[in-house]
Formats: structure tokens, C-alpha cells, sequence
């Protein structure tokens, strides 16, 4: 079901058939870099992981992270959504892409897509992200779509510090007057 479209891209929610690409995309070396090891090795294991993560969370909080296909060819380029993780009291963006399709403009353009559902559609006033410190990229494209680095934060059973960004929609209409 498309849920998001933009000039270039939709933006639909993962399927079991989108297991192959799943696959793919979480044992990428950047994925396991800088999201980290989710263990799905199988083309089973990415059902399961598209059932019990996607799919439960569009059905229990009506967003998830959605899967990026390119308009003109429907290549299957990456992933962008809203997450609501229990370690974390706000609604956090995420987004990953196949190196293959990174520097030309898609992540900006899904991420937008995504910032303006979540703020125009589902009425959220604040939206957070979590990236790995070495991950400068993201940064700059968080940075890019006006959220601030807060402060390091750990998520339960997670050695790892990471940063937390913030999208706040009054702090940044106050400072766009």
C-alpha cells in the first residue's frame, strides 16, 4: 500500500515479498556499521523481521519505516520511516539506503516526505533520531532537514552511545520568525 509519494519516489509499506531487498539491506556492511547485526540471514528471517517489525508497527501506531522504490524503474533503493521505539519517550525518523543509491538526493527527498507526514498528517510536534557518533552522513542529512544534535543518549541493552537529534516544530518555527 503506498503511503507517500514524492517527484521521484513512493514510499509503501514493506511487504513479505520485499524479503530479498530486506535481506539485502540489513546485512549491507554500512547497515551493520551504523544500525547494527538485526541476525536475519535468511530470506525466512527477513519475512519475520518485515511481520514482527514493520508491519506490527503500521498496524499498532499507524507509521513504520516504509520501503523507498524509485518511480521510473520501481528498484527497490532503500528504507525511510517513523519508528516508536519503547526506549524512547518521542517518535524517532529512520532511514537507510543502499550505497548504491546514496549521494543523489533520494534520502533528502524520502526523509521530507517523511518529516512533512509526520508533522502535517499525524500531527507530531516533535520527532527525534539516533544515529552511531562515526555516522556523519546522517547527521548532515538530519542537520539538513532542520533537527538539532541534544545530546548522547544509550538505549537499553545497547553498549553503544548514541546521538539523539531533535526536530522540535515550535523551536524551529520560532526561529524561522
Amino acid at each position: 500500500m503506498k503511503i507517500l509519494e514524492t517527484e521521484r519516489l513512493i514510499l509503501r509499506l514493506q511487504k513479505p515479498d520485499d524479503a530479498a531487498f530486506i535481506l539485502e539491506l540489513l546485512n549491507d556492511p554500512s547497515w551493520l556499521q551504523f544500525i547494527g547485526d538485526r541476525g536475519v540471514r535468511t530470506l525466512d528471517d527477513a519475512r519475520t523481521y518485515i511481520l514482527n517489525g514493520p508491519v506490527r508497527m503500521y498496524e499498532q501506531f499507524g507509521f513504520c519505516l516504509y520501503l523507498v522504490e524509485r518511480k521510473e524503474d520501481h528498484a527497490q533503493i532503500g528504507i525511510c520511516g517513523l519508528v516508536k521505539r519503547d526506549s524512547l519517550k518521542d517518535v524517532d525518523i529512520g532511514f537507510a539506503f543502499l550505497p548504491k543509491y546514496w549521494s543523489k538526493g533520494y534520502a533528502y527527498e524520502a526523509a521530507s516526505a517523511v518529516m512533512s507526514y509526520g508533522k502535517d498528517t499525524l500531527g507530531l510536534t516533535r520527532i527525534v533520531a539516533i544515529t552511531a557518533q562515526e555516522n556523519q552522513a546522517s547527521a548532515r542529512l538530519l542537520e539538513k532537514l532542520d533537527f538539532r544534535f541534544e545530546r548522547l543518549i544509550q538505549l537499553a541493552n545497547d553498549p553503544e552511545e548514541l546521538k539523539l537529534f531533535v526536530f522540535d516544530k515550535t523551536e524551529n518555527y520560532i526561529k524561522k520568525q
